[in-house]
C-alpha cells in the first residue's frame, strides 16, 4: 500500500467512477483498476461491489476511506511542517563547551541566534575540555566549543576564535609591571594552575626547565575561580585574556605576555563529520563566525558556511 493507491482510491470514491478517476489521476482505467486490486489484495478485503457500470463501497471500503483521508491529511500536514521548517526553522540545538566558554564567549552568540531563530531553542552541556569532543561524538551534544587543535579526526573544525593565555595577577604584585615573563621569572612565585586540559599540557612543556623550582599553591578547574583568587592576591595564574578583559580593561588586572614566544589559543565550533546540519545547525555556524569573524569579510563567512553545506 502506498500513498499514489489512496489517492487513486479516494478520488475513485469521490466520483464513484473508475473511468472519470482515470482521467483526473492521468491514468488509463486498466492501470486504475489494477492499483485497486493491489490495494484489496494488501489489505486482504474488497473495497468496492460492482453492479455493471455502477460501483458503492463495501462496509470494509465504507470504514477504510475515512482512514485513507486520515492519511493522505497526515501527510499534507507532515509536508507542510517540513516545508515551514525551511523558513522558520524549529528544534533544539545543544552545545557543549568548558565553564569559560559557557561564560564569556556563549552568551553573546545565543542571543544573537536567538534573534534571528526564536523557535529554535539551544541548550547547553557544560563539560571539561577533554569531554567536549566526547559529547560531540556520542551525539550528546550536535557542536562543541573547544580549543584546537583536536585530534579526533572524525569530527569538522571550524576555526572561529583566537585570543592568547597569559600570565594574570593583581596591579600590586611583583611583576605586574614586567613587559612579559620567562618561565625563570616565575621561580618563587605563587601560582594557580588549571588541573587539567590542553593549556595545562602546554604551560607544563612552557615550565619544565623550573618545574622543580616552581611554588604551585593550588591546582583549579574552573577558570572564573582561578581569576577570582588572582583578584583575591592568592597567586598569579595562566588565563587566556577573553576570560578577563572586564578586570583588564579595568586595571583590576595585569595580563603578561609570555616569552620567548606569545602563547596563542585558538578555539573552534566542531560537530560530527557524518552529521546532517539543518538550516538551523547552518545558522549556527553562520552566526559564531559572525560574531567572532570581526577579521573575515561578509563573503569570505558566506563562502564558509556554504562549503560547510
Amino acid at each position: 500500500m502506498d500513498f499514489d493507491q489512496l489517492h487513486t482510491f479516494l478520488e475513485i470514491v469521490r466520483l464513484k467512477s473508475f473511468s472519470k478517476a482515470a482521467q483526473t489521476c492521468y491514468r488509463t482505467q486498466p492501470a486504475i483498476s489494477a492499483q485497486i486490486r493491489q490495494l484489496e489484495q494488501d489489505l486482504k478485503t474488497e473495497l468496492f461491489e460492482r453492479f455493471g457500470s455502477r460501483i458503492s463501497l463495501t462496509t470494509a471500503g465504507k470504514i477504510f476511506a475515512g482512514y485513507a483521508e486520515q492519511i493522505l491529511d497526515l501527510r499534507r500536514r507532515a509536508q507542510d511542517a517540513l516545508n515551514e521548517l525551511e523558513i522558520t526553522p524549529r528544534g533544539e540545538l545543544v552545545i557543549a563547551a568548558n565553564e569559560a566558554t559557557c561564560i564569556y564567549m556563549l552568551p553573546g552568540v545565543f542571543a544573537e541566534y536567538r534573534a534571528q531563530f526564536p523557535a529554535v531553542q539551544l541548550q547547553v552541556n557544560r563539560s571539561f575540555g577533554s569531554r567536549v569532543v566526547e559529547a560531540v561524538m556520542e551525539n550528546v551534544a550536535d557542536f562543541g566549543m573547544t580549543q584546537l587543535p583536536v585530534a579526533e579526526k572524525r569530527v569538522q573544525v571550524v576555526d572561529i576564535y583566537k585570543d592568547e593565555v597569559r600570565l594574570i595577577v593583581p596591579p600590586s604584585h611583583p611583576l605586574a609591571n614586567r613587559p612579559r615573563v620567562a618561565c625563570e621569572d616565575l621561580v618563587g612565585i605563587s601560582l594557580l594552575l588549571p588541573k587539567s586540559g590542553t593549556t595545562r599540557s602546554r604551560l607544563d612543556i612552557w615550565l619544565e626547565p623550573v618545574e622543580g623550582r616552581l611554588q604551585v599553591s593550588m591546582e583549579l578547574d574552573s577558570t572564573e575561580m582561578m581569576k577570582r583568587f588572582v583578584l583575591a592576591e592568592l597567586g598569579a595564574a595562566f588565563l587566556a585574556t577573553s576570560g578577563c578583559s572586564e578586570e583588564l580593561a579595568s586595571g583590576k588586572l595585569r595580563a603578561l605576555p609570555l616569552a620567548p614566544d606569545p602563547m596563542a589559543r585558538r578555539m573552534g565550533l566542531i560537530y560530527r563529520k557524518d552529521k546532517a546540519l539543518s538550516k538551523a545547525a547552518l545558522g549556527f555556524i553562520q552566526v559564531v563566525l559572525n560574531h567572532y569573524g570581526d577579521s573575515r569579510r561578509p563573503d569570505m563567512v558566506a563562502a564558509a558556511v556554504e562549503k560547510l553545506a
